[in-house]
């Protein structure tokens, strides 16, 4: 009688080794988080301008920034909160309650307090509690797609007890993955049958622990953008505080005025300060988070919105994310040779019914295997089940080492005969049907070709026998018949072709990387639409250094039979080799090369926890074909956002030149604070709203990735924004310089230069919308946050001048219908003269 351990023994090990769950990572607390953030110079700048404004007296503008900083930081600290949850979801996985024998008793106990030497009794629904060794297992299913991905149920078998004998688990070899083999995991399912296991590994020590460990040892780099755009600032700012010091003191020693030196360097300062591109970035991350759900696609990290676009390959699994993860019987064939392959659509040809009837019977009424829901669902679909309604189980044989076949007796309605009916291995049924060799080659030829299409098959035979008889102690003793074979599959998504076709044309190359055996995964791949040509399985990888694996990752398009450690080693070899990598995954097995991926996209319907928190990002439903979408819309917010950059620096140059124009040349000062904060109340929505809802370059998904070296502030875009702002300051210099010299009032030719300045903005917003295109062709395009902002810009530019305390605020003249049509002229000459001068850089920039 087996006794198990005693509840001292297992106390003292519990002590000893610790509860059966992940260790707990040193978590950041929230206040490190918010340390960290506000540590950033990005968002200290946006703090610091917010107070400069205070200070000023400028309350509006003050909080407005206080509260942009303040939404930034809030943005920042949930993102990492939500990253510090990853192995929380391990540790929820593998702590389900256990059934263990001590002291000579059955034992419910919750499945932290299993302990390494535990017996643990397992039934059909159970989830193993932790790593074990099998000592009795009676047809014993289980379901390790979790740790491996592949999608079929594999068979187990006990060994000895003095094998099973308590060993600690770095001592283990086994791995998940294979039949007849005796070793089972935590957190897998059991799909059918019974067992009994000693326990061999329990928490960190375990097959899924061992994925927490890697799982937490991976370092997720900050953001590109994120680091490019601080360092921009950094510079910016350094810069802008140097000439507002030279300002101050230029203006004081010229012209003896030091609190109207300090009021001129501020408004330079202003003028000057980088605050747009942190907001802008911010906005953009989290508008495209927004717009990527409302595709169906959760953001989890918006650094990977900014990745999408540099993508160059896809690392995809195939089971539950190419394919639909269940099982359905694709194909039949009967004993007579007639042959149907099978669709959800199609009726099921007369002649297979019985075929599909007696594989029904031979799968237990209440299936946990997907493989025997497949037959039920063919049986009903089929009609097939109503032939043997009202039948009763009589007696199920479950498969052996010795005869891998499931045989099920039922009592016909009437109570007169029993009808047997029996589903497994073609070479067992084939022994159960006492086929001659000659029969028996046949059938195997048969379900040759079937496998060779990427199917499961399996053969199907029936028999009869009186109901008083008694019932033969195995199947064998049944006179059985060969109804025929059938093939099963776990269909192909219907959206993939499309999507890996659209993802070819992008420049994306999509690498499939699976559990599965490498002839499944071939047909599967083969049926995508995927590069099948050349495919490597797990055995082969071990065997390769990581810098042969590095050249073979460039050649192979499918990898089999694959452990989780291989996947991470995939990944980082594909990295080493300059790609930039999205993988998509579902099960905890993927967890560590999603978050080692440049990009880690997780399937939100089917998909475990772990692989969830893991991801970047997280298809809700499951559509292979939201990827490519995700990718369209990633482009779509890097177009945009380099289209918004572009926009800052040509505005702030005509800004900083008219705020700094005058002083050297001794002339009346255009701007003070309040001018650059109504043109800060311009430039903030226009960035943040109108080039964020710009709508896709037709071009976007025919272009190569973009180079993972390359920069958001590209020698190229920031020359185009430089030449822009010249383009428009010259004008607008020329224009105040002129209405002072004809005699014109200081507030006159203030407020013609302001309100040209204005117009000229919104003319850049033009120029800007697309670099690929004219500007005839983005005014086809609607942008209604563009007319919207244009409009309210227009409307307080009106209401200023219009109304007398406005106007006295802003130091400003009255201005006249001539003066309107001159400022006007003004805009449209600078628009055109931009227009033409994009011809000739169009293609740099649009690539």
């Amino acid at each position: 009688m087996l006794r198990g351990l005693t509840e001292r023994e297992a106390a003292a090990r519990l002590a000893a080794e610790g509860p059966n769950e992940l260790v707990r990572a040193g978590r950041r607390r929230f206040w490190r988080i918010l340390r960290d953030v506000l540590s950033e110079p990005m968002f200290g700048l946006l703090i610091g301008a917010g107070l400069i404004y205070l200070l000023l007296g400028d309350r509006v503008e003050a909080l407005l920034l206080l509260a942009f900083a303040s939404l930034s930081v809030a943005i920042a600290v949930i993102q990492e909160s939500r990253s510090e949850r990853v192995l929380e979801a391990l540790r929820d996985l593998t702590s389900p309650r256990a059934l263990v024998i001590r002291d000579g008793e059955r034992k419910r106990i919750a499945g932290r307090d299993v302990v390494r030497g535990d017996l643990v009794l397992l039934a059909e629904g159970d989830r193993v509690p932790a790593d074990a060794a099998l000592v009795q297992a009676r047809d014993l299913l289980i379901d390790e797609s979790l740790l491996t991905g592949e999608s079929v149920p594999v068979r187990k078998r006990a060994v000895a007890e003095e094998a099973a004998a308590e060993a600690p688990a770095a001592e283990q070899p086994a791995r998940p993955g294979g039949d007849d083999l005796p070793d089972i995991f935590s957190g897998t399912l059991v799909v059918r049958g019974q067992g009994l296991a000693r326990v061999r590994a329990t928490g960190a020590r375990s097959e899924i622990g061992r994925i927490g460990r890697t799982l937490g040892g991976i370092e997720t780099a900050p953001p590109r953008l994120t680091r490019q755009i601080a360092r921009l600032v950094r510079v910016s700012a350094a810069g802008g505080l140097i000439c507002c010091l030279l300002v101050i003191l230029l203006y004081g020693l010229l012209r003896g005025s030091w609190l109207k030196a300090l009021l001129a360097g501020i408004a330079l300062g202003m003028s000057m300060l980088p605050e747009e591109f942190p907001l802008v970035l911010t906005v953009f991350m989290v508008m495209g988070a927004w717009r990527m759900s409302r595709a169906r696609v959760l953001t989890r990290r918006a650094a990977a919105i900014e990745t999408l676009g540099e993508a160059t390959v896809l690392c995809t699994d195939k089971t539950g994310t190419l394919t639909e993860n269940r099982m359905s019987v694709v194909a039949l064939r009967t004993a007579g040779g007639e042959s149907a392959a099978l669709s959800p659509e199609a009726a099921l040809p007369p002649g297979f019914r019985r075929l599909a009837a007696v594989a029904a019977l031979a799968s237990p009424p209440e299936a946990y295997d997907p493989m025997d829901r497949a037959f039920h669902d063919l049986a009903r679909h089929a009609g097939a089940a109503a032939a043997t309604e009202g039948a009763a189980l009589v007696r199920a044989y479950g498969l052996r080492p010795d005869l891998l076949a499931l045989t099920q007796a039922w009592r016909s309605p009437a109570g007169e005969r029993l009808l047997v009916a029996a589903k497994g291995a073609p070479e067992a049924i084939a022994e159960l049907c006492r086929l001659d060799p000659d029969a028996r080659a046949a059938l195997a030829r048969a379900a040759d070709r079937m496998a060779a299409s990427g199917m499961r098959v399996l053969a199907v035979a029936e028999a009869e026998a009186p109901a008083s008889a008694p019932l033969p102690e195995t199947p064998r003793g049944f006179a059985f018949a060969l109804l025929g074979l059938a093939g099963l599959a776990d269909p192909l998504r219907a959206s993939v072709p499309a999507a890996i076709r659209e993802c070819r044309e992008a420049g994306v190359r999509v690498v499939m990387i699976t559990g599965d055996y490498p002839r499944t995964a071939q047909v599967i791949a083969g049926q995508a639409g995927l590069d099948a040509g050349t495919v490597m399985d797990g055995p082969a990888i071990e065997r390769l250094s990581d810098l042969a694996l590095e050249d073979a990752v460039r050649r192979v398009g499918v990898f089999a039979r694959i452990v989780p450690a291989q996947k991470h080693r995939i990944v980082r070899a594909l990295k080493a080799h300059g790609d930039v990598v999205a993988m998509t995954g579902d099960g905890v097995n993927d967890a560590p090369s999603l978050k080692a991926a440049d990009i880690g996209i997780a399937m939100g319907g089917r998909g475990t926890d772990v692989a969830r928190e893991a991801a970047s990002l997280v298809l809700l439903d499951d559509d292979f074909g939201a990827i490519v979408r995700t990718i369209r819309l990633g482009r779509r917010i890097y177009d945009n956002l380099r289209k918004a950059m572009a926009y800052i620096i040509a505005v702030h140059v005509p800004i900083a030149g008219l705020a700094l124009m005058p002083l050297l040349a001794g002339l009346p000062l255009i701007f003070g604070p309040v001018h650059i904060a109504f043109l800060e109340m311009v430039i903030d929505p226009v960035c943040s709203m109108v080039f964020e809802a710009e709508a896709a370059e037709k071009d976007i998904m025919r272009r190569p990735p973009r180079a993972a070296t390359s920069t958001l502030f590209s020698p190229m875009l920031v020359a185009w924004g430089l030449v822009q702002g010249a383009v428009a300051f010259v004008p607008l210099a020329v224009l105040y310089l002129l209405a002072l010299r004809s005699g014109m009032r200081e507030g006159d030719a203030r407020a013609l230069t302001f309100v040209s300045l204005v117009l000229v903005d919104l003319g850049l917003v033009l120029v800007n919308r697309s670099f690929g295109t004219s500007l005839a062709a983005a005014l086809g395009t609607v942008n209604r946050a563009l007319w919207a902002v244009s409009g309210l810009t227009l409307s307080l530019l009106a209401l200023v001048l219009a109304w007398p305390p406005a106007r006295g605020l802003f130091d400003f003249g009255p201005l006249h219908a001539d003066d309107l049509a001159l400022v006007a002229g003004i805009a449209i000459a600078v628009v055109a003269a931009l227009e033409l001068i994009k011809r000739f850089w169009r293609n740099d920039l649009a690539a």
